[in-house]
């Protein structure tokens, strides 16, 4: 069993697990991964066409990877503007990025239809600096929007950032009010409970061993062999195993912790608004308070995996886990005492862009795929469900048109060389953000190895 998130305890033992796959079995959709992007896939295929016959397979149980880890932040794609016109155009840039912005509404909308609470609470996200060399890193992004008659985001002055915040750490910030967060675990595990209901079958407990490249492609799974006419791949930092893929995308660790509940202690600092926050370095901090008045904290990019291998290094280390709660200590010292309850960890699947890749596997339309969604995967996943359904039903329509399907872009260079560089990247952009934390110049080197990172969540000036 793995180490769960305190997201995932929340939530066990609301269903039996759903049985491992045994025998032969066919279907006409099979989606290999239970979390988000999977079950948005499945529910809307099953919305366009009821009759369609869809299995999803899951290693674990449904959210037990990203989905039931990550922050529960539920952003859009504005903070990536500038990389989406360099990649689309302006036109198409500007219709990603509002679809993005309207799923964060349908994730409210699937909530109240359904009868899922997952603490769905629409208090934006702030996007701060904490040391003075992350000052205007925003200031790219925000005059691109302002050029293109779009206005995503609000200038803040530092003192309002502070006292939404709840701490001086933030020297300044912007404000994006359409952002959300969400109990992670209990949306996946509702996405699950909405799947059953309209009739997808799903197996947990259900390892994918392999699947040919042939129609119906033939996938080995747990005890048996399921056979599809269509496969769609939804298994995030999983499909850097995948041969096609192993050069899109790259699995890393976000490492987090949780608090134990001390809303006075929340409410003494004003700490009260329910705003996600993040800073701005590129190993970023990311954080805010739930409802009960527990903190969550988390940090992004300390643990990297060697050609997809993702061992128990990536369910928890408790030495990552301690500097997370250095960084918390430092943000809020005035949370002093506060004592941390869970720690845990999770494999991201980090793109050299920091943007989904969409598409048919090698050009085959029977196999899809939709992976490295770069620790931005909450709110994108409705985006990815919507696609991939499309594709997957052989559909002519705007979902399998959208600009990101079958892109292009860069890829990471082939193992060990790719593992060893980001060893040395990753210890360099760590020195160069501990000596600006404290104040300090970067060594020359370090700046330039740590310019040699892959882009953020955000496109940092």
């Amino acid at each position: 069993m793995p180490h769960r998130s305190f997201w995932l305890e929340e939530t066990a033992g609301d269903a039996p697990d759903a049985p491992t796959l045994e025998g032969d079995a066919k279907a006409d959709v099979a989606i290999v991964g239970g979390g988000y992007v999977g079950l948005w896939t499945a529910l809307t295929i099953k919305r366009l066409e009821p009759s369609c016959d869809v299995v999803v397979l899951e290693r674990d149980i449904c959210g037990g990877g990203a989905s039931g880890r990550n922050g529960g932040f539920v952003l859009d794609w504005w903070p990536k503007l500038s990389s989406l016109v360099a990649l689309l155009g302006r036109e198409d840039a500007l219709a990603v990025a509002r679809g993005s912005e309207a799923a964060i509404a349908e994730i409210r909308a699937f909530g109240e239809a359904h009868g899922v609470d997952a603490r769905f609470r629409q208090s934006g996200w702030l996007w701060t600096a904490t040391s003075d060399a992350q000052r205007g890193a925003w200031e790219s992004v925000l005059r691109l929007c302002e050029s293109l008659g779009v206005e995503p985001f609000r200038r803040l002055p530092p003192s309002e950032v502070v006292a939404r915040s709840g701490s001086p750490a933030h020297r300044e910030g912007v404000f994006a009010p359409h952002a959300a967060t969400v109990q992670p675990a209990l949306l996946a595990r509702g996405l699950r409970r909405a799947a059953l209901s309209a009739g997808v079958r799903i197996h947990e407990r259900t390892r994918v061993r392999g699947f040919d490249r042939g129609s119906p492609v033939r996938v080995r799974a747990g005890r048996g062999v399921l056979r599809a006419g269509r496969l769609v791949l939804a298994t995030n930092a999983w499909a850097a195993a995948i041969p096609e893929l192993s050069r899109a995308i790259v699995a890393i660790t976000s490492d987090m912790i949780v608090t134990a509940p001390a809303p006075e202690r929340l409410s003494a600092i004003g700490w009260t608004g329910g705003e996600a926050i993040t800073d701005s370095q590129t190993m970023v901090d990311y954080y805010h308070a739930t409802r009960e008045g527990r903190v969550a904290f988390g940090k992004g990019g300390w643990g990297i995996a060697f050609g997809g291998r993702i061992g128990p290094d990536f369910d928890r280390n408790r030495r990552r886990a301690s500097l997370v709660e250095a960084d918390f200590r430092r943000t809020y010292p005035s949370l002093a005492g506060v004592p941390v309850t869970h720690d845990w960890c999770g494999p991201i699947d980090r793109t050299p862009d920091s943007l989904p890749r969409l598409g048919r596997l090698a050009g085959r339309p029977h196999i899809l795929y939709g992976v490295g969604w770069s620790g931005n995967g909450v709110g994108p996943s409705v985006v990815g469900g919507k696609i991939l359904a499309s594709l997957a039903l052989g559909r002519d329509d705007d979902w399998a048109r959208h600009p990101l399907v079958d892109r292009g872009g860069a890829r990471f260079p082939p193992e060990p060389v790719r593992f060893l560089g980001a060893h040395v990247v990753r210890g360099a952009v760590a020195r160069k953000e501990r000596a600006e934390m404290r104040g300090g110049k970067p060594s020359w080197l370090d700046r330039r190895l740590s310019g040699l990172a892959p882009k953020g969540l955000e496109d940092k000036a």
